[in-house]
């Protein structure tokens, strides 16, 4: 149904703005009265022309240069989505701990036990040292406004900076008066270059070698790798600047070649090995010198394995068995199609539920069964049939809505929070104070990937961090 907002409060030329019982709306409740957190952007927004302030935004954008792409500015809504302190405490404590969890299940998967998703990693990982150096968890909230998580992200989670720059983006725009309480994000980026250079070899740890290993400018994160290699001073390299050895790999930096301690891996490839077990190109470069221990990676080769759409399912239990505690984060109810009894049950209602391929991301090819047309869903239920063990099923949750500048007005649109942990060496692990809020365009639309079309939105964090009250 379409409730008509707070006429104190109500967002310029906005009218009606739909509120559904059926989801969460983030800014405001069912009365159409804004949330407390929202009251002082609700009135900042009823000053401004949202057209010319949308407009003003995309110029920032465009000023510092954010993109996904070659030639694909981010586009970037001018609405803030508000956390405040009460819920971002707990939110970030549960957070901490499903990243010790996962941190813990990747030692354990290539140290002591037999499920190897990269069998030349086994034993190579330090103990001293998290395999998720950053972890990325993409959450979304429920209709009764539970956070959970969807999804986790641990072999190259991307967006961090973009969060800052989005930052960089939308707050001026608000000027000082509702800025002044936020929290900053930026402190993330000094953090990540330390656990970048904590993570070296022991032999090199006083003066450690670090670069950004990167697809280069083709690559659709490229902003955040030429932005962190700027402000961390670390070379960009590619695999083509890369030379094999046992020893310390080196890398063509201009005239220089110069020996890699650690590399920050930003990579779309994953593996050392292929499926017959021989060596990929990648592996051919970095297996000798990981084997000797003269390289580290960040993250480490093999973190992929945690971001198998069916580990999630068992994160939970992860948080049971190596931490003795109680999950502080709920993961969204995720089945197995490789047990027959929860295969049997998803069989009994594939109409109601998501399907996913175990590795894919980006949201590529996931399939909503009561969104999919017919066809799709013919094709999806025949692939589950013939190879179950490579699909999970999700329960379908309606992701919670947003305000959203559209046209000269307001709208809801659908949302998640990609919020980044970082698990240094020998350290306490943070969480960046916002992270990343991505909202789908169309209307209705449940994509929010950046890389099917997304858009990005600010993220506050209200009131000083908890260790500075």
């Amino acid at each position: 149904m379409a409730t008509t907002l707070n006429p104190a409060r109500p967002f310029p030329e906005a009218g009606v703005y739909p509120l559904d019982s059926g989801h969460f709306d983030e800014a405001f409740a069912e009365t159409g009265t804004a949330r407390p957190p929202y009251v002082t952007v609700v009135d900042a927004l009823a000053r401004h022309n949202l057209v010319e302030l949308r407009e003003r935004v995309r110029s920032n954008v465009a000023e510092i240069g954010l993109s996904f792409g070659p030639g694909r500015p981010l586009a970037v809504d001018p609405v803030p989505r508000i956390f405040d302190a009460a819920e971002w405490a707990p939110l970030e404590a549960g957070l901490l701990q499903r990243a010790r969890a996962l941190n813990a299940f990747l030692l354990d998967a290539y140290g002591d036990q037999r499920i190897f998703e990269e069998p030349l990693m086994r034993g190579l990982l330090d103990p001293g040292v998290p395999p998720e150096t950053v972890a990325g968890m993409d959450l979304i909230r429920d209709a009764a406004g539970e956070l959970l998580v969807l999804e986790d992200n641990l072999r190259m989670p991307s967006g961090a900076t973009y969060a800052i720059a989005v930052r960089e983006a939308v707050g001026p725009e608000f000027g000082p008066a509702a800025t002044a309480g936020l929290r900053a994000p930026d402190g993330y980026v000094a953090r990540l270059g330390e656990a970048i250079r904590a993570a070296a070899p022991s032999q090199h740890a006083a003066e450690p070698v670090a670069a950004i290993l990167s697809d280069g400018p083709e690559s659709g994160a490229y902003y955040e790798h030429e932005r962190l290699g700027r402000e961390l001073s670390l070379p960009g390299v590619t695999p083509a600047q890369l030379s094999a050895t046992r020893g310390r790999p080196p890398a063509q930096i201009g005239p220089n070649r110069v020996p890699l301690d650690v590399t920050y891996r930003r990579l779309d490839e994953d593996r050392l090995t292929d499926r017959a077990g021989g060596l990929t190109e990648l592996g051919k470069l970095l297996a000798p010198a990981l084997q000797s221990g003269r390289l580290r990676c960040v993250n480490a080769i093999g973190a992929g394995l945690a971001d198998d759409k069916l580990a999630h399912a068992y994160v939970e239990e992860m948080v049971r068995f190596y931490l003795g505690e109680e999950p502080q984060l709920r993961s969204v109810p995720s089945y197995d199609l490789s047990d027959p009894e929860a295969r049997e049950e998803v069989m009994s209602r594939l109409d109601e539920l998501v399907i996913k391929p175990r590795d894919g991301f980006g949201g590529h090819g996931v399939t909503i069964m009561p969104l999919a047309t017919e066809g799709d869903r013919r094709k999806v239920i025949g692939l589950v049939r013939r190879r179950p063990e490579r699909f999970v099923a999700q329960e379908l949750v309606p992701l919670s809505t947003h305000p959203t500048v559209v046209g000269a007005g307001i709208a809801p649109r659908r949302v998640d929070l990609r919020p980044y942990v970082l698990n240094p060496a020998a350290g306490e692990g943070s969480v960046m104070q916002g992270g990343l809020t991505r909202y789908a365009k169309a209307a209705e639309e449940m994509v929010v990937n950046s890389s099917q079309g997304g858009g990005s939105k600010d993220t506050w964090v209200l009131g000083p961090p908890a260790d500075l009250v």
